[in-house]
């Protein structure tokens, strides 16, 4: 992919030329999607080798497990463990504790792009849906973000009445991860249903509107060091970003000149609670405008 000669847009560059950027000399280099993909690999192929061969660095799956022994666990299903049980083990409090405070300082929302599996077979039904909806086979149809609290909000109060962990009934992300690591069971034919659903009716919509794992997540971004940065110099709002953004509402700075609503300042940090620092953007800014902005980097 060369960004510097395409627009860079999810119907314009096939999916796999996507892991391929070729930098202003000519230099070809992994895209951050690329690494972010090997991200997602390496962690779920250490889980299997945890099950499969017993090399025991990265234990159980994407919503509890152990890496040298040390404990990881989502926060979501910590929530839903208390609240069903009305108890919270030592294991859970560590694990929760150490996931919360490792997003908190550097990630935010990180998870959604960077660990979850389900965002690589999301990305290609994604390429997918823009495909058909350039054929003027379905409709573009978009909703309100803040659903995926009102779903968050939903499955506590179920596990709270039913003294069961509800969600992990639907819970697409547990379910994919648990079909790589551990093989076929029947729970995986939802996820083909829900990635159905974004194909031919709305782009993304678990990630988008229903995940509550990314809701709890996106609590979590505002305070975090890492973000993306804007240029607004460099910028000639082409809009390509906004095209291929997860959450494209957390772009909309670049539709219009900063300078028209009266900053003076050139760079702006993307400040929204529901980037998931993809970097889909930067892969695809041909103006070099968006950066990663390392916040530690100030406080040295």
């Amino acid at each position: 992919m060369n960004k510097y000669t395409t627009r860079a847009t999810v119907r314009q560059i096939g999916f796999f030329d996507t892991l391929i950027s070729t930098d202003k000399n000519g230099k070809k280099r992994p895209s951050i999607r690329a690494w972010r993909i090997g991200v997602i690999v390496l962690v779920h192929l250490l889980f299997v080798l945890s099950y499969r061969a017993d090399i025991q660095i990265l234990e159980g799956d994407i919503s509890g497990s152990r890496i040298f022994g040390f404990h990881l666990t989502d926060v979501f299903m910590s929530a839903q463990v208390f609240l069903s049980t009305h108890e919270m083990h030592v294991n859970l409090i560590i694990g929760s504790l150490s996931i919360l405070a490792f997003y908190v300082i550097v990630g935010g929302r990180a998870f959604c792009s960077w660990i979850c599996p389900y965002s690589l077979i999301g990305e290609i039904g994604e390429k997918w849906h823009e495909n058909l909806r350039a054929k003027k086979l379905i409709k573009e149809r978009n909703f309100d973000t803040k659903w995926r609290y009102v779903f968050t909000l939903f499955f506590l109060a179920l596990s709270l009445a039913s003294a069961q962990l509800v969600f992990e009934i639907f819970n697409v992300v547990g379910i994919f991860s648990r079909f790589i690591i551990y093989g076929y069971a029947h729970a995986i034919w939802f996820v083909v249903a829900v990635l159905s659903v974004e194909i031919f009716f709305s782009r993304r919509a678990w990630c988008r509107y229903v995940c509550p794992i990314g809701a709890t997540y996106s609590l979590l971004a505002k305070p975090n060091a890492m973000k993306v940065s804007w240029d607004k110099n460099r910028c000639d709002h082409c809009l390509v970003c906004i095209d291929v953004c997860l959450v494209p509402h957390v772009l909309e700075m670049t539709k219009t000149k900063a300078k028209d609503s009266g900053e003076q300042k050139e760079t702006f940090r993307i400040a929204g609670a529901d980037c998931t620092l993809c970097g889909r953007c930067i892969d695809v800014c041909h103006q070099d405008a968006l950066k990663f902005d390392n916040g530690f980097k100030k406080l040295i």
